[in-house]
């Protein structure tokens, strides 16, 4: 019966797992090692009193890792900073271009004062001994600034053309005479329009666009401007060839194909040329335009410029003062005969 009074489910042995012989001995080693350590006692502090460490020693900038907020708004104004350094750049250029084109401008004005009495007229280039003197002084590397030089010398270049057309004009109407006397008209007039339109355009819109450029001129900008806006449709009337005109343009040159035919070739190159000059005509128009808003004109000062010479001009001045004198001289006279 003793064996039925046995627990099946107790270990027929008793063991202890804490009890193993090398868990015990490094548990009492362990023991007396932390018995034996005392920080305070003197024989542990006496390695550590012999020099501290001063604070100043250390690092004085602590390890702080700078954030993406602060590293942008660093790269940010590192921009904005080479931004306003290389516009005050930009300014610095455009004020020393500036002054540079003032002092060329009084250069010129003080060279004109003191030159103004040796300068001899110099266009047209006519030779020494003819009895006919030059009636203008014309000089575009002296007169003219730069930037405007090759704006006013296309200009005397159109002037050239434009003169070069109505001579041939004038051959082409003389071939469609030839062809039918009834257009002996047309020849007449040719004449006239070459030997009055060629130096009227030279005085009325080349001179003018000439003196605004040189001494930049608001009241010569704007003559120019009314002047050749009139050339421009003279030359658009010239390229259509009304008959009976005096102009050798298309109607009239198509007109003569059934009739002559070289004769109406010769007409369509002078309409062809007359075409030309229309186009040069509005491209260059728009071109001085442009210069001219460059420039500061503006018709404020055109008012004041056409004043202040009206004024000062001495044909003006002597023909003022003659007529009051002579108001003055007849007031007087009546007050003499009542």
């Amino acid at each position: 019966m003793s064996g039925l009074d046995s627990n099946p489910f107790v270990d027929p042995v008793d063991t202890n797992p804490f009890q193993d012989p090398s868990i015990t001995q490094a548990t009492s080693r362990a023991s007396e090692n932390a018995g034996e350590f005392n920080p305070f006692s003197a024989t542990e502090m006496e390695p550590h009193t012999g020099k501290t460490i001063p604070i100043s020693a250390a690092s004085s900038q602590p390890a702080i890792l700078e954030t993406s907020v602060e590293q942008s708004a660093r790269a940010n104004a590192a921009a904005g900073q080479a931004n306003l350094i290389k516009q005050q750049e930009e300014l610095e250029k455009k004020a020393a271009e500036l002054e540079r084109k003032e002092q060329e401008l009084q250069k010129r004005s003080a060279g004109r004062a003191l030159n103004s009495g040796a300068k001899e007229n110099n266009w047209p280039p006519l030779p020494s001994f003819s009895p006919v003197k030059p009636c203008f002084y014309q000089d575009f590397e002296e007169d003219i600034p730069e930037e405007y030089r090759g704006i006013c010398k296309r200009m005397y270049y159109l002037w050239m053309f434009h003169s070069a057309t109505l001579f041939l004009n004038v051959l082409a109407c003389l071939a469609y005479f030839t062809a039918d006397s009834k257009y002996g008209v047309d020849f007449g007039l040719s004449i006239v329009w070459f030997i009055l339109f060629t130096p009227v355009a030279f005085v009325c819109w080349y001179r003018p666009v000439y003196k605004a450029f040189r001494s930049d001129s608001s009241f010569s900008f704007f003559f120019f401007f009314f002047v050749f806006f009139f050339q421009v449709a003279v030359y658009i009337i010239q390229t259509v060839g009304i008959p009976n005109w005096g102009n050798s343009g298309w109607i009239s040159s198509i007109s003569m194909i059934g009739t002559n035919l070289a004769v109406a070739v010769v007409m369509m190159v002078v309409a062809g040329f007359f075409t030309v000059n229309s186009v040069l005509a509005v491209i260059l128009l728009k071109m001085v335009h442009a210069k001219y808003r460059n420039t500061g004109a503006s018709f404020t000062k055109a008012q004041q410029e056409f004043s202040h010479g009206v004024l000062t001009n001495p044909t003006v001045q002597t023909a003022a003062t003659g007529a009051a004198t002579s108001a003055a001289q007849g007031a007087f006279g009546r007050s003499q005969g009542n």
